[in-house]
């Protein structure tokens, strides 16, 4: 990605992404299998353009947010009026992002596993438990290199929830938290390299999009491995999370 392209967006979204895990007290030495726990989620994992986004959320033990749930199950102006609520209501919230040069070299599983760990390192308060959506737990060489930035105790136990997103409020938060702040993201990438619509499907593979492949070939922010990106790409291994 071109150095003035990053600039160009990382100051667009500064108020959300200099926030990203700012909220609440300071590091609490809590014990390995102690402490609060934080819901994992991730976003733009089946995309053919654009970042893989994760977010981290601690929710405190009593807390009111309406109509919480999978983001996919919200309307987008429902994900924009919660998301400012959790940030404000979550004990802590951070977010990993991970760009398309570096899943196209480690492939999406990987690059969903390192952005689920960035969102947990930048954890400010640290937790003693991590609830995973999906099927899969983080690996533990993955989550101890971005764990050891932010945290002196050590990793959190994990839990993988095969449909957390829509059985436990915390992974529900940090479904919205991902899908808003990447929806941010695909629209100014949408308006830095116009043409291919990223701002209307965020990257994922409809027709609109595929015509636009076909009319004009890749941008810097599509995933070359991805099946339908380039003419007669072989289909990526992807993995599954649920």
């Amino acid at each position: 990605m071109a150095p003035t392209a990053t600039i160009e967006i990382e100051a667009a979204v500064k108020g959300d992404a200099a926030q990203a895990g700012l909220f609440g007290p300071e590091d609490i030495p809590f014990g390995r299998r102690s402490g609060p726990v934080a819901g994992i989620d991730e976003a733009g994992r089946g995309c053919l353009a654009g970042p893989v986004v994760a977010a981290a959320v601690i929710l405190p033990a009593v807390y009111e947010l309406p109509g919480l749930t999978d983001s996919k199950a919200l309307s987008a102006k429902a994900r924009d009026i919660l998301a400012p609520r959790i940030r404000e209501c979550a004990l802590a919230w951070g977010l990993g992002v991970v760009w398309p040069r570096r899943i196209e070299r480690i492939n999406i599983l990987q690059a969903t596993f390192e952005a689920m760990s960035r969102a947990v390192g930048v954890l400010r308060l640290t937790p003693g438990r991590l609830l995973i959506d999906g099927n899969k737990v983080l690996p533990d060489a993955v989550l101890t290199l971005f764990w050891r930035t932010g945290h002196t105790a050590p990793p959190p136990l994990q839990q993988a929830v095969v449909g957390g997103d829509k059985s436990e409020d915390v992974i529900s938060a940090a479904s919205i938290l991902a899908k808003t702040f990447r929806d941010r993201l695909m629209l100014h990438l949408g308006r830095r390299w116009p043409g291919y619509g990223l701002e209307e499907h965020k990257g994922y593979g409809t027709k609109a999009h595929y015509a636009a492949l076909r009319r004009l070939g890749p941008c810097p922010q599509h995933r070359l491995t991805f099946r339908g990106v380039l003419p007669q790409a072989a289909a990526p291994l992807q993995g599954s999370l649920c």
